[in-house]
């Protein structure tokens, strides 16, 4: 009998854990949203009890999705975190308290300085707490594979007699490997069929040895209901499951694990590029079933043999992850049904027409520069948009710009808005780039570091679209800004900007 796995997507919470990877209020529905198309079961929308800005996403992600999707938090086992996971939630359809608290020997004794009966007893009291809240509690055992086996049982018993629901079983450091971890999930397994058969058994693994999706899949193989996951493996440190390779590894080898997800693995391409826009952290291009050569074969010998069947090299078509074999090319001509078409099969909403309005003009002016719009530019066109279009008014903009490069003394001179208020000035630097960035700096007023420049190519040809992704540093935060234009001076411009705006919202809510 095939068994139906509950995937938790935690991209919006462990995902963005990854330095410089931080999203804003609407980059997080945004990306919620896509993840309700994906029709993942759970979505982690956040860490409530870290801050007041995390705490009103998580709310907004509710008000937004919540009616159609499980929603959860993390907290961690004191009142406070559980009240500000409850009170984030609490209006969600299937609202769902995750509590977390370690197990292994090293964080009972270093990071918690108590005896591991006290940790056990205020794993007890957290979930007893919760479940005065809402009926549905997770807990997860931090660090259960370094942990004493007996101890960890222990553990779980105590929290599923004081009401826990999901017990979650992490490999927090990466440190498990498939054979291991797979035979811990099943002495769990057994064990806690015979306490209590209503209770699920979930994993969240971490990818420090290169065998989270490993770990996760001969979780499954051994009983595991639920899997916790990110886009793109996104995650701290070497990150996490990726979640497109457990949900295809099971549609791939279901005779293998007898076991399905009911994730729609045609928005799974949409997703994963979604997600690395927002955070601006590149897929690399051999990344399995999303990467851009996932499904590429330059070899003549492979190439002799896809062009008699597909099925001597490919094991998947394309076409089951969203990736289409052939590109829609779009022209200036083409109009706005054949764009909206484009924009509706991409899954972005073309309801509000004033908006698509927008969207259609800033299309005929890159169709203007590029002749030629491809399936990648319709995508960054569309997303930047969204991104851009909700900007408040004490956020900068960029209204013109001109830069003069020599071997001398390169010259920059900005034109910014700041609501009704117009700001110009000129600087020189080093480079096109430095006097660029050193304008901007004077005009807004905030002495910032430029750490990290990058340029990438999103698209073919001469005009393509680049994307420019900087790290900028301000009384020792760091914080990131990306932009995208078929110019790469006003792409750098606005990357900044974004950027310098993040700092501005970071001290008006201080």
């Amino acid at each position: 009998m095939t068994r139906n796995i509950i995937v938790l997507d935690t991209t919006l919470r462990d995902g963005e854990q990854v330095p410089g990877a931080k999203l804003n209020m609407q980059q997080k529905v945004e990306i919620a949203q896509q993840l309700r198309r994906l029709n993942v079961d759970i979505i982690e929308a956040g860490f409530p009890a870290s801050s007041a800005g995390d705490f009103r996403a998580v709310q907004e992600i509710v008000r937004t999705v919540g009616d159609s999707v499980s929603i959860t938090a993390l907290g961690r086992a004191v009142k406070s975190d559980i009240d500000a996971v409850y009170e984030s939630i609490k209006l969600a359809q299937h609202p769902l308290i995750h509590i977390v608290l370690g197990t292994s020997n090293i964080h009972v004794e270093k990071k918690f300085n108590r005896s591991k009966d006290a940790v056990l007893q205020m794993g007890v009291d957290a979930v007893a707490y919760a479940k005065t809240l809402l009926p549905h509690v997770q807990y997860s055992t931090e660090d259960a594979s370094r942990s004493e086996f007996e101890y960890l049982w222990k553990t779980i018993e105590a929290v599923v007699k004081a009401g826990a629901t999901i017990i979650n079983v992490p490999d927090t450091v990466g440190y498990a490997v498939p054979e291991e971890f797979g035979e811990l999930i099943r002495k769990i397994n057994d064990r806690l069929k015979n306490l209590d058969d209503r209770v699920i058994l979930s994993v969240h693994c971490h990818n420090d040895l290169g065998l989270a999706t490993a770990n996760t899949l001969s979780a499954v193989k051994n009983g595991a209901d639920k899997v916790e996951c990110t886009i793109n493996g996104l995650g701290e440190r070497a990150g996490n499951t990726s979640l497109e390779e457990v949900v295809m590894g099971l549609k791939v080898r279901e005779n293998v694990y007898n076991a399905r997800t009911g994730i729609i693995t045609q928005e799974l391409l949409r997703t994963s590029r979604l997600v690395s826009h927002m955070t601006g952290l590149d897929v690399q291009v051999n990344k399995a079933i999303t990467g851009e050569n996932a499904f590429a074969h330059s070899s003549g010998i492979h190439q002799d043999g896809l062009l008699k069947d597909k099925a001597v090299y490919e094991i998947m078509s394309p076409e089951d992850v969203g990736a289409e074999s052939m590109e829609l090319i779009l022209t200036a001509r083409s109009g706005r049904h054949a764009f909206k078409n484009a924009v509706e099969k991409m899954s972005f909403d073309t309801s509000d027409s004033a908006d698509f309005e927008m969207l259609f003009q800033k299309f005929l002016a890159l169709a203007d520069v590029k002749k030629e719009v491809y399936d990648h530019d319709v995508f960054y066109l569309v997303s930047g948009h969204r991104t851009t279009r909700q900007s408040e008014s004490h956020l900068y903009t960029l209204e013109s710009f001109q830069v003069i490069s020599s071997d001398q003394t390169p010259t920059a001179t900005v034109k910014l808005r700041k609501g009704e208020e117009t700001i110009v000035g000129s600087s020189v630097g080093d480079g096109p780039i430095d006097a660029l960035y050193s304008v901007i700096k004077s005009l807004v007023g905030l002495d910032v570091e430029l750490k990290d420049y990058k340029i990438n190519s999103l698209s073919r040809g001469k005009e393509a679209v680049g994307r420019v992704n900087i790290r900028i540093e301000y009384e020792g935060k760091t914080y990131s800004g990306r932009a995208m234009d078929t110019d790469i001076i006003k792409a750098s411009a606005t990357a900044f900007l974004n950027g310098i705006n993040a700092i501005v919202l970071d001290l008006a809510k201080a």
